[in-house]
């Protein structure tokens, strides 16, 4: 098969890999498209490359192998999204679908193991998610990292149509909070520095956008919401001025969620959260109970996912869709393979 692997100096290429085959308890998937993620880009740059790791954490494609001891509930054909990490499987947070934070054993596909960047991935059967029928291959992507994370923020949050919501960042992650957001009935605002992504997210719904270069934030939203303040913000920047500013631009009794990797911060205690009587909500990624609700959100709300898809790749162009990506490109950027 074929698998994309970061050969250092923001320099990618396309190699041949040993076809794949099901051992006990796994599937193989054929991928039918696969997500670019912000955090797959510190890899890209740097002067190591993957050392072979094919990246990619982010596939949904259809069932082409099964493996003895996979339970009825699998069949082959079956189109699905990768839950992309694998624990030990037994212990309390393997038993909650939160392999993640496995503390015995974890791997994570596309930096661990072999990921959905090549025309096939094998992993354990029990990290797959049914991808509805109305939903594309895209969208499964989508949902299998930023998206998912996107929504479980809000979700954790209670968002309804009683919230004002700024999302922090309008990367791929921020406008599927914007996406989601409206979905759950709030009124939204958007922030971010890019003039096109604010565009971007006014095409997908954001009632306001807001770039901080232009004014002040906190000043932004209280005049936009009347003087209180908003209701709950979603911060996927990871960017230290928009960490503090998510935690200003709520009123009395408002809710965070911080999803957005970033170095080290520091936040105001006292004045903020203490003051405020704030809730803050710290949100990484999903369980895999949380991905099947995110498709049948999805699903419920006839939620247009396509829309966020920004450009779509061949495995070929892969070097030239992370570049894009690094340099800033609007939307979700998703590779795509044929058949």
């Amino acid at each position: 098969m074929r698998g994309l692997v970061f050969a250092g100096d923001e320099t990618a290429e396309v190699r041949e890999f040993p076809d794949p085959q099901a051992g006990a308890g796994e599937a193989v998937v054929k991928v039918r498209a696969s997500g670019l993620c912000g955090s797959d880009l510190p890899r890209f740059r740097r002067d190591s490359g993957s050392e072979g790791v094919i990246p990619g954490h982010e596939p949904s494609g259809e069932v082409v192998e099964l493996g003895p001891g996979v339970p009825p509930g699998l069949r082959v054909g079956d189109r699905v999204m990768v839950h992309h990490y694998a624990g030990c499987g037994v212990c309390e947070m393997c038993a909650l679908g939160f392999e993640q934070a496995c503390p015995v054993d974890r791997v994570t596909y596309g930096t661990g193991a072999h990921g959905g960047h090549a025309d096939y991935i094998t992993v354990p059967a029990r990290t797959l998610v049914h991808l509805p029928e109305p939903l594309s291959f895209a969208a499964g992507a989508a949902m299998a990292c930023g998206t998912g994370t996107a929504w479980n923020g809000l979700h954790k949050m209670g968002i309804s149509g009683r919230d004002t919501v700024v999302v922090f960042g309008q990367g791929p992650v921020g406008l599927s909070g914007v996406v989601c957001a409206k979905a759950m009935g709030a009124r939204v605002i958007a922030v971010d520095i890019s003039s096109e992504r604010l565009a971007y997210a006014r095409t997908l719904g954001a009632d306001f956008t807001v770039d901080p270069t232009e004014v002040s934030v906190p000043e932004a939203v209280l005049e936009i919401t009347s003087g209180r303040g908003a209701t709950a913000s979603l911060e996927t920047s990871g960017a230290h001025l928009a960490r503090a500013q998510a935690l200003e631009v709520l009123a009395f009794f408002g809710r965070c969620s911080f999803v957005g990797n970033g170095p080290p911060s520091s936040i105001d205690i006292r004045g903020e959260v203490v003051r405020k009587v704030l809730t803050i909500y710290g949100s990484w990624t999903f369980t895999k109970y949380e991905l099947i609700q995110v498709a049948q959100f999805m699903v419920d709300t006839g939620v247009d996912l396509d829309a966020l898809i920004g450009k779509r790749y061949g495995l070929d162009d892969g070097e030239r869709a992370y570049r894009e990506f690094a340099a800033g490109a609007t939307g979700k950027p998703v590779i795509a393979f044929d058949g």
